[in-house]
C-alpha cells in the first residue's frame, strides 16, 4: 500500500497550479503588450549568440506498455489486464539558447523532472492493485528551435530534439525487490513542441507545449511479480511550460533609459 506524503499531494494539484499560472502569465503579457502597442521590445534579442533563462512546467505522464508472451500463460491466468494510468508531475530547469542563424536556434535545458507513474493490475476476481512509482530524473534536452518571422512583439516557434535522462532518486533498492515495480536508471525520449515568444521590456516570456515519446524500455532487467507479463515500458508525457529568457544586454539597455 502506498503511504501518503506531501510530495504525492503536490503531484495531485501541481497541474492545476501550473495551468492557472500559465493563464495568468498570458493575461499579464497580453495586457502589457496592449499598453505599449507599437513599441518594439528587445529588438535584437534573438540575434544574441547566447542567452539564458529558466522554465517551469506541469506534465501528464504514463507508461506505454507492451505485454510479453508470458502474459498468456497459465501462470498469469488470474490477471485480467495491466493498465497504465495517467499521473501528473512537474519540471523545473534552466535554458541556454545558442543562436545559429536567422530562424534557427539550438537550446540546451538541464531539467529536474518529478514523475508519478502508475500501473493498475486488474484481476479476474474484480480486485485492482495500483503500483505507483515516483522517480525524479535529471534530463538534458537538446532541442532545435525553428522560429517564424517576428510580428511586433510576438513570434511562433517549433521545437524538436532528444532528451537523455538519468534517474537521481528511487535508485536505492532499500525494499524487497519483489515488492515493487523496478524501473531502469536511464531513459531517452524524442521531444516535439510548439510555443509562442512574447517580448517584454526586460525579458522574453514564452508559453510552450511539448510531447515526449519514450524511446527506451525503462523496465528493469531484474524480474519480479510486478514485471511478469510485461515485455517493455516506455514513458510518454505531455508538458505545458512557461519560460523566461533574458540577458545582460537587455538590462543594460533598460538602465541607459534612466
Amino acid at each position: 500500500m502506498q503511504t501518503f506524503n506531501f510530495r504525492h499531494k503536490l503531484h495531485i494539484h501541481c497541474h492545476k497550479i501550473v495551468l492557472a499560472f500559465v493563464v495568468g502569465c498570458c493575461l499579464v503579457a497580453t495586457e502589457s503588450h496592449a499598453q505599449i502597442s507599437g513599441a518594439i521590445n528587445l529588438p535584437n534579442f534573438d540575434e544574441q549568440s547566447v542567452h539564458y533563462g529558466f522554465m517551469i512546467g506541469g506534465h501528464k505522464s504514463r507508461f506505454r506498455l507492451k505485454y510479453s508472451d508470458e502474459y498468456i500463460t497459465p501462470a498469469l491466468d488470474s490477471v485480467h489486464s495491466i493498465l497504465p494510468t495517467d499521473k501528473f508531475g512537474f519540471k523545473i530547469g534552466f535554458i541556454v539558447n545558442f543562436h545559429v542563424f536567422q530562424y534557427m536556434d539550438i537550446r540546451v535545458a538541464p531539467t529536474f523532472s518529478f514523475y508519478q507513474l502508475g500501473l493498475d493490475y486488474r484481476y479476474d476476481n474484480g480486485e485492482v492493485y495500483n503500483e505507483l512509482r515516483d522517480p525524479t530524473y535529471f534530463e538534458l534536452p537538446v532541442l532545435f528551435k525553428y522560429k517564424s518571422v517576428r510580428r511586433e512583439n510576438r513570434a511562433i516557434y517549433l521545437l524538436a530534439g532528444i532528451t537523455p535522462a538519468v534517474k537521481v532518486s528511487g535508485n536505492k533498492k532499500d525494499e524487497d525487490a519483489s515488492e515493487r515495480l523496478l524501473i531502469d536508471k536511464f531513459n531517452l525520449s524524442l521531444d516535439v513542441g510548439v510555443g509562442l515568444d512574447l517580448f517584454q521590456e526586460l525579458f522574453k516570456f514564452s508559453p510552450e507545449v511539448r510531447y515526449s515519446f519514450g524511446l527506451l524500455n525503462v523496465l528493469d532487467s531484474e524480474q519480479n511479480d510486478f514485471s511478469a507479463g510485461i515485455e517493455s515500458l516506455n514513458i510518454h508525457s505531455f508538458t505545458i511550460y512557461v519560460t523566461f529568457e533574458g540577458g545582460p544586454s537587455s538590462f543594460r539597455k533598460k538602465a541607459r533609459k534612466y
